[in-house]
């Protein structure tokens, strides 16, 4: 029977694998390795680099092709859609030339956590595949290393806290009821339109990486250095991975 191991890499470093992942990653007869455009090549070779420090050898390593997402047009549901298809049309192109009798443990390398903000497991329900034949090994989550890295508690005492995207930060503005938001994937720098003089921002990128960056203060004061900051090293490095914390605070 074919099994697929989801497995959550953290944010690339390999002393954020569990041994869990570890066990997972060494027992898989296959791993899918994603390569994107050639600008974050490096993404891949991070993947590479925790195979081989696992011993993985490269017999059981099916490189493919990560198909680019269409960006034109208003139909962003649609879009993620069409992409996560022709994701899945690449596993399944990848299994049929490594594992023809569609029996095997295949390890897929995710992110952070499969369950958190990435579409790893919706792609692997287009396989066709029993519910018993996906295992998904938790990872730490870039959100767990942004909060270590800054020395700051998630939320505050008894307080909810949000996890949310950019794109809805700019669509719908600040969510009501809680004054701690967490903000992934945001390429369009949302934090620039907020104009609450009275939010503290938490920024991290590449994070435990050896090219981490970490900014915090007041988010009026220091908006305009992070998109600076950003901007410079996604230059430089082809690439950027980025998350923060938002907190409002009180009046002074």
């Amino acid at each position: 029977m074919l099994e697929l191991f989801l497995i959550g890499i953290g944010t690339g470093n390999p002393d954020h694998l569990t041994r869990e992942a570890e066990k997972a990653i060494r027992s898989a007869d296959l791993v899918l390795l994603p390569h994107k455009e050639d600008s974050k090549s490096e993404l891949a070779q991070v993947r590479l680099s925790l195979l081989q420090s696992l011993a993985v050898e490269e017999s059981r390593i099916a490189h493919f092709d990560m198909p680019q997402r269409r960006q034109e047009g208003s139909d962003y549901d649609q879009q993620v859609d069409e992409w996560h298809d022709a994701i899945a049309r690449c596993w399944q192109a990848s299994l049929q030339h490594h594992l023809p009798a569609r029996s095997g443990r295949v390890a897929l390398l995710v992110w952070g956590d499969p369950a958190l903000y990435d579409s790893t497991l919706r792609i692997a329900s287009r396989l066709g595949l029993a519910r018993e034949q996906v295992r998904v090994v938790p990872g730490i989550t870039s959100m767990q290393v942004l909060c270590s890295a800054h020395g700051i508690a998630l939320n505050e005492i008894g307080e909810p806290f949000l996890i949310t995207t950019g794109r809805q930060l700019r669509e719908n503005g600040w969510p009501s009821g809680v004054n701690t938001l967490v903000v992934m994937l945001d390429g369009q720098r949302s934090y620039e339109q907020l104009q609450d003089t009275d939010v503290d921002i938490y920024w991290g990128a590449y994070l435990g990486m050896p090219q981490q960056l970490l900014m915090h203060g007041r988010l009026c004061d220091i908006a305009s250095d992070i998109t600076s900051r950003r901007t410079q090293a996604r230059e430089q490095n082809g690439w950027i991975m980025d998350i923060y914390l938002l907190r409002r605070v009180a009046a002074t």
